[in-house]
Formats: structure tokens, C-alpha cells, sequence
């Protein structure tokens, strides 16, 4: 009987750790728009450069809350792109409400997803940006999930962005703890972590565990992760993020 109830006692004590991050934003709710996803608001933050200001190949990696009350455990992710002397940006993303769920589109590179203010999570530019533009189509066409999605565990819009990432070498991006459904591997155990150096092990989503440089250590129990990024200095908490010092992802100055 002592085992049943210590065992009782640890599993609410994990349930309270891991749902203190959301709940703490719920009671907050000051990042979220009140109004209808049809009004919400969708205009560009101005934060990606212009055709005019930048010449040069852009690749970013954005993120956002999402829309609702899901925002209180997970951001939505995506992938602006120009290509050099181009005047039009394209969106590449993954949303739920299609039978086709993944999108490359001409938009706005850094709009709001539906009244939350987009994140700037890497900017890469120049040659290297080119380089990630040559085999980005090819890339998004061998995804593996094009008309399936399940917001938790995965496959979702993080999966997607996350499994761009691991096929391409030269982006090495790190997405954020609370982009749930980035450990979503399907039927794979262990994969690369975007990030580049380490490994992850994942269960379905459900449960895991990732080390690599960009990353950190990460412990991923039903899909909310928590732990510690040496290199950027800072904590992951479930829901919240990361509270870090330096940013360990490439951020590219602006043109000379």
C-alpha cells in the first residue's frame, strides 16, 4: 500500500511541475488575442528585412503561440524564405485544417499567428542561406506526414519544421522546448537533433530524452520538455521556454 501511494504521490508531483509553466500563462492570458481566429490578427511585425533593405538569400525560422488555449503549452512553428533578388517572401508550414497539411506559399515572412507575435529563432542569409534554398523544395516534397496531423504528440507543424531541419545540414537550427511535437519521430527511436551535434531518443513523442550543443539536455514526458541549455546559459520550462542568456542558434548581422 506505501508503494501504491508513493508511487500516487510522485506521479502528481510530476503532473504539478510539468502543468505549473501553462497554468501560470493561463492565469496570465495577457499574450493571447481574446478575439475570433477569423479577426485575429495576421499583419507582418516588420521584424524580417524587406526586399529592398536585403539582396541577399534569407532563410528564417520563426515561432509563435499558438492560437487559443493551446498556446499555453506549445508555439507554432514555420519557415520564411527569399531567394537572392527575389522581391517575394515564401512560407513553408504545416496546418491542420487541410487535407494536404503542408504549404509553401508566397506571405509575409513574420506575420502574426492569430494574435501572437511572432519569435525570430534563427536567421541565416548569404551563401549558406542559397545553400539551404537549393535543396529546401526537394526536401519538403520527401516529408513524410504531407496529409496527416495530430496536434499532440505529432505529426504536427513543430514535426514538420523539425524534420526540414534534420535533412538539410546547413540550417542547424534548435527549436524551442515548447514547440511540442518536434520530438515526434514516427516509427524511429533515436535520430540527430536538429540542432546538428547530439542525439535524441523519443518514444512516440510521449517520452524522451535529447542531448545535443545547441540544445542542451531536454526530458520530454507526454510531449512537455523541461531541462537546461549550457551554451545559451539558460532553463527550459514546460509551456514557458527558454529562459536563457544567449541565443545558440545562427542569427545573421544585417548586410554590410
Amino acid at each position: 500500500m506505501r508503494k501504491v501511494k508513493q508511487c500516487f504521490i510522485g506521479v502528481a508531483l510530476t503532473l504539478a511541475v510539468l502543468l505549473t509553466g501553462p497554468l501560470f500563462l493561463a492565469a496570465c492570458a495577457s499574450f493571447q488575442d481574446s478575439s475570433s481566429w477569423r479577426t485575429a490578427d495576421r499583419s507582418s511585425t516588420g521584424i524580417a528585412p524587406t526586399p529592398e533593405q536585403e539582396q541577399r538569400a534569407v532563410v528564417q525560422v520563426y515561432g509563435a503561440r499558438a492560437y487559443n488555449w493551446r498556446g499555453y503549452f506549445a508555439v507554432h512553428t514555420w519557415i520564411s524564405t527569399k531567394e537572392a533578388s527575389a522581391d517575394t517572401y515564401y512560407v513553408h508550414e504545416v496546418t491542420g485544417w487541410r487535407h494536404y497539411v503542408v504549404q509553401s506559399r508566397p506571405d509575409a515572412p513574420d506575420r502574426a499567428w492569430y494574435g501572437s507575435e511572432p519569435t525570430l529563432i534563427a536567421d541565416i542569409r548569404g551563401d549558406r542561406a542559397e545553400a539551404i534554398l537549393d535543396q529546401l523544395g526537394g526536401v519538403i516534397e520527401r516529408y513524410p506526414y504531407p496529409t496527416e496531423y495530430e496536434a499532440w504528440p505529432g505529426p504536427n507543424s513543430n514535426t514538420f519544421v523539425s524534420w526540414v531541419i534534420r535533412q538539410i545540414p546547413e540550417m542547424d537550427v534548435a527549436l524551442p522546448n515548447h514547440a511540442i511535437g518536434k520530438d515526434f519521430l514516427g516509427d524511429d527511436l533515436v535520430a540527430e537533433v536538429p540542432g546538428g551535434t547530439g542525439y535524441q531518443l523519443s518514444l512516440g513523442g510521449y517520452f524522451g530524452i535529447l542531448a545535443g550543443t545547441r540544445e542542451g539536455l531536454e526530458l520530454n514526458i507526454l510531449g512537455l520538455s523541461l531541462g537546461v541549455n549550457p551554451l545559451g546559459l539558460g532553463i527550459k520550462l514546460p509551456g514557458v521556454g527558454e529562459l536563457a542568456l544567449r541565443n545558440t542558434n545562427p542569427m545573421s548581422e544585417a548586410t554590410p
